[in-house]
């Protein structure tokens, strides 16, 4: 398989990841979610994105689409395209699957993954982290990981209309 076939294999939509989750964790692998807008992929995202895949053995990540990055965010975000934001990540050795949901909370997706950690940035709290009462329910962990200070997408983009 070539390189950019095995990334774009990494690519999913919520209607199809279903068969991989349940084919995982019947092999016993433990599975990790997380999920963000990732517009523009800084050292914060792969130290964060690092730490959450040491949890487990597989790292789905759950990504806005383009429509919902809007709404939560404005109309000048995103930067980059769902495809090109999914690609980018999918490219990170230690991420197993990309998923874009359309929804502003990836509450679906988490109820349809049932993830065995789901895992959040240091800045929320289990109680204000959407999926984690399911988690919790299903048996499963709820993890949050400390952002490198000084690393956000919107302060890049902030310094780059500085310019």
């Amino acid at each position: 398989m070539e390189a950019l076939e095995y990334i774009q294999s990494k690519l999913y939509h919520s209607k199809d990841i279903g068969p991989t989750i349940q084919n995982w964790k019947q092999d016993q692998q433990k599975v990790v979610f997380t999920n963000g807008v990732f517009d523009i992929l800084h050292i914060g995202h792969i130290s964060y994105l690092a730490k959450a895949s040491e949890l487990g053995d597989k790292l789905v990540i759950g990504l806005n689409a383009d429509l919902s990055v809007k709404r939560l965010k404005g109309n000048d975000r995103p930067i980059n395209s769902q495809n090109n934001r999914a690609l980018l990540l999918a490219a990170l050795f230690y991420v197993d699957a990309v998923v874009v949901f359309e929804e502003d909370t990836p509450q679906q997706l988490i109820s349809l993954i049932l993830p065995d950690v789901l895992v959040k940035g240091a800045d929320y709290t289990i109680d204000n982290i959407v999926g984690a009462r399911e988690v919790l329910a299903n048996g499963g962990l709820v993890k949050t990981i400390e952002f490198v200070d000084g690393h956000s997408s919107t302060s890049l983009i902030q310094k780059m209309k500085n310019v």
